[in-house]
């Protein structure tokens, strides 16, 4: 049983997958917990287990994070709670389904959750970290930011947001002593596949265990990283994606556009 605190630790999407496994690792790291999710039966079950397990305080505040009201509420909390050293913004929801198939409705769903909430959660609780000089934003990204073509479109833009987005959090508040780590899981063994319309990936041999891929990003974040990718064996492969990109970036800035979109009189053609 951990006595020393880390402060508190809010989780999001914290009642199963991916969320319970960080709930279950942070508070035997000696975090306390607010666990944020919508099932009221499994949050309660998970805040009882680790308060018998590890002896640290486990809130639960049960919202729907699609729910403007729900929504502000979370924020509240993260803008006051003195307490909260840890944001970890889980929760979202992801498809399968082509563009040619999806529900739109749907798909504005999802863009609420996994790019609107993650944005206003951090929004909220990144002043109050700048202004201790101190605290740590994990964000739950995706590998299909970079796989794009895997999944759904519209998941896998709303991850590349959430990778886009952790890019520019870390040059604001870095030199501010705020960490920012963008994890990004290929597939995990969780309910997330249940509701994106295809569960058997759950038994694919190249899934990995929420316990493992949770591990993995705590170790990450150990280590320093600001991106995390726990299925990638060659980290070398990111530095050098990261490398070029960063290097493609400062050529974007030219007056006139490249010779290859000139009209051949203007090329002298």
């Amino acid at each position: 049983m951990t006595t020393s605190t880390k402060g508190t630790a809010l989780i999001t999407g914290a009642s199963a997958g991916i969320g319970a496994i960080y709930a279950d690792r942070l508070a035997k790291r000696g975090y306390d917990l607010i666990l944020v999710a919508r099932n009221p039966a499994r949050l309660n079950a998970l805040a009882s287990r680790l308060k018998e397990e590890s002896g640290r305080s486990v809130e639960t505040v049960v919202a729907d994070l699609n729910d403007k009201t729900a929504l502000a509420r979370i924020e509240n909390i993260l803008r006051d709670d003195p307490r909260i050293t840890m944001l970890v913004n889980n929760a979202g929801v992801g498809s399968v389904a082509s563009v040619l198939n999806g529900d739109v409705d749907a798909m504005e769903s999802m863009i609420d959750l996994n790019i609107t909430a993650l944005t206003r959660l951090t929004y909220a609780v990144a002043p109050a970290f700048v202004s201790r000089g101190a605290g740590t934003i994990v964000n739950i990204s995706s590998a299909v930011a970079i796989a794009v073509e895997a999944l759904n479109g519209v998941y896998s833009a709303s991850k590349s947001y959430v990778l886009s987005f952790g890019h520019a959090l870390q040059r604001d508040l870095a030199d501010k002593g705020v960490r920012v780590q963008t994890v990004l899981p290929a597939a995990t063994a969780t309910e997330f596949w249940d509701v994106a319309g295809y569960a058997k990936q759950k038994e694919a041999a190249s899934t990995m265990t929420a316990d493992d891929l949770v591990d993995a990003a705590l170790a990450g974040l150990d280590q320093g990283e600001l991106v995390t990718i726990p299925t990638l064996h060659d980290g070398a492969g990111w530095t050098q994606w990261e490398a070029d990109r960063r290097a493609l970036a400062p050529k974007f800035s030219n007056a006139k556009p490249a010779p290859r979109y000139l009209r051949e009189t203007e090329t002298g053609r």
